[in-house]
């Protein structure tokens, strides 16, 4: 008896069907530890704030990083998810060359409506894992920003972060790297 596993697709399989005419034009797919994962779709809640927070952070890092929305970023061999918004550090070719990488990356964030469980479970340690310093998920169901930092495996060798902080929509917090920039999350978070 043949036992049936699924087909895991590395990252340059899953360019290979990109390429291939595969996906449709304004399907948005990432692909997360070899499987393709069909992004849910944004309502008008999640769309805004994802708006603010990035028009928001770009404007606050300036050229002192590089701010990405909604844009790839290598993982490992197979994973490259697009997070809502990422800060990335500056370099020359402005990852002309390849999406960054997580030594490359300061803070991941996702703003999480629907997805907010598949944020916690599957993406939070997915990003602990690989050494993503800093991830936040601005949790639209509870109004409220969760700050994880410090990645770490666990005794039974799963991967999460130390250092877990919930912070409300009236308060300010400070941009990870650039201890100078705040921001004011009440300018965030739709009312």
């Amino acid at each position: 008896m043949t036992a049936v596993t699924a087909k895991r697709f590395s990252i340059a399989e899953y360019h290979r069907l990109g390429e291939l005419g595969f996906f449709a034009p304004d399907e948005r797919v990432e692909l997360i530890r070899g499987e393709i994962i069909i992004m849910a779709a944004k309502g008008t809640f999640h769309s805004v704030c994802n708006s603010v927070l990035f028009g928001e952070l770009y404007a606050l890092v300036g050229k002192r990083a590089i701010a990405r929305g909604q844009e790839p970023i290598i993982l490992s061999d197979d994973s490259e998810p697009e997070p809502d918004v990422v800060i990335a550090r500056n370099r020359a070719d402005r990852y002309l060359s390849s999406h960054p990488q997580p030594a490359d990356i300061l803070l991941v964030i996702e703003v999480s409506d629907s997805t907010l469980k598949y944020d916690r479970t599957t993406k939070l340690p997915l990003y602990a894992e690989t050494g993503i310093p800093n991830y936040w998920i601005f949790n639209l169901l509870d109004n409220q920003l969760e700050m994880h930092s410090e990645p770490y495996q666990k005794q039974n060798g799963s991967y999460s972060y130390q250092l877990q902080r919930v912070v409300l929509p009236n308060q300010t917090v400070v941009i990870p790297g650039f201890p100078e920039l705040s921001l004011d999350l009440s300018s965030v978070f739709p009312v």
